[in-house]
């Protein structure tokens, strides 16, 4: 109980810090964390890539339904919220303190030739557009066919970043979540 306050208050003092990376102050709502992993294939999955990770509050619930033998690399440039995802204490869990963009670079140190899934909480709308569009990219080709690419956003702002990338995007907003958020679902 102590570990998840502490992570509250920390997630809560980065984003006030920080508001452009986090992209938010206030945690994913369970509602939020269930529909950003919807549509994920849990019984064949064994590598999924978490974009902008927070304290891990959408990884946890990754890991609840993760294969023994899967792994998540949970991206993540903020040091303090790095921390609070070590503390999940999960040897299936890789936390990657460096720029989504790098994908690459950490499937290829896990030995894992694609991701089955990418979930991404990255707040696309904060970043300098060229930066967003090379992130979405690499997402893209890093992702096996049939795998799906869902997205958490606060508004549609950058809907064509996964409309070029993805093509067709299905939206869900999802109410149960202050403020309230969408999930934009690309399959590959």
């Amino acid at each position: 109980m102590e570990r998840n306050s502490m992570s509250t208050l920390s997630f809560l003092l980065e984003g006030l810090r920080n508001i452009g990376t986090t992209g938010t102050i206030t945690r994913s709502s369970p509602a939020l964390c269930k529909a950003a992993i919807d549509r994920i294939d849990f019984r064949t999955a064994r590598t999924i890539v978490e974009l902008g990770a927070g304290d891990g509050v959408i990884t946890r619930h990754l890991l609840e339904r993760l294969h023994p033998e899967g792994k998540v690399i949970a991206f993540e440039v903020s040091e303090d919220l790095c921390d609070d995802m070590r503390a999940i204490g999960d040897p299936r869990l890789v936390v990657a303190q460096d720029s989504a963009e790098n994908i690459r670079h950490w499937l290829d140190r896990i030995g894992a030739d694609r991701a089955d899934h990418i979930v991404s909480a990255i707040p696309f709308a904060a970043l300098p557009e060229d930066l967003g569009r090379r992130i979405v990219t690499a997402a893209r080709d890093n992702l096996r066919e049939g795998g799906c690419y869902n997205q958490v956003h606060y508004s549609l702002k950058t809907k064509s970043y996964y409309e070029r990338a993805f093509g067709k995007v299905d939206a869900r907003r999802v109410y149960l979540n202050l403020p309230p958020a969408w999930v934009l679902y690309c399959t590959k």
